[in-house]
């Protein structure tokens, strides 16, 4: 299913660069302010700290009008709360509305596939069999500028599925990101 998924992502992007007006590629990266909203195990609230962390990844700006555009990411994040870190391979496709020559709002989906967790330390002990959902949908929105090659972003991502088989639990994170597009 997940092959299939990203199988219809990269066709879907093939096609929209064929028609695009313009096309961007670049890297970013930034910090993470995230936690796990509305915790719960084992009948227990929790509430953990948040977690700071950073993300780091390819972004590409697929212009379909002057103030339209396309932007599919992938990234290496480091989210979750403290003691109970959760990194992911995350995978947002924006829309992006561009006006006044620099700025930006965007939204869209967000798939997130876990590649690295520790949370049986913590939830194990509530919990003996705590491990992580290995995949997270989202909702991601943000503002951004450009400025020649260089552009900055704040975005919100807004996780929609648990975090942990051991309850509920929702991804939210926080992030601020400097980038640079190379062509």
């Amino acid at each position: 299913m997940k092959k299939l998924f990203l199988l219809a992502i990269a066709v879907i992007g093939f096609t929209m660069t064929s028609n695009a007006q313009d096309v961007k590629f670049g890297f970013k990266g930034g910090l993470n302010f995230s936690n796990i909203n509305d915790l719960k195990a084992a009948g227990q609230d929790l509430d953990p700290d948040g977690r700071t962390g950073y993300h780091i990844g390819a972004v590409l700006q697929l212009s379909l009008m002057e103030t339209f555009a396309l932007q599919p990411e992938i990234l290496y994040s480091a989210q979750g709360a403290d003691d109970l870190d959760v990194d992911y391979i995350n995978i947002p496709i924006l829309a992006k509305l561009k006006f006044a020559g620099i700025a930006s709002i965007e939204a869209g989906p967000q798939f997130g596939f876990v590649i690295n967790d520790e949370i049986e330390d913590v939830l194990g002990s509530i919990q003996a069999d705590a491990e992580s959902e290995s995949f997270d949908l989202g909702l991601a929105v943000g503002a951004g500028v450009e400025l020649g090659g260089f552009f900055g972003q704040v975005r919100y991502n807004l996780g929609f599925t648990d975090v942990t088989s051991a309850g509920d639990g929702k991804n939210s994170t926080f992030q601020v990101s400097v980038g640079y597009y190379i062509f």
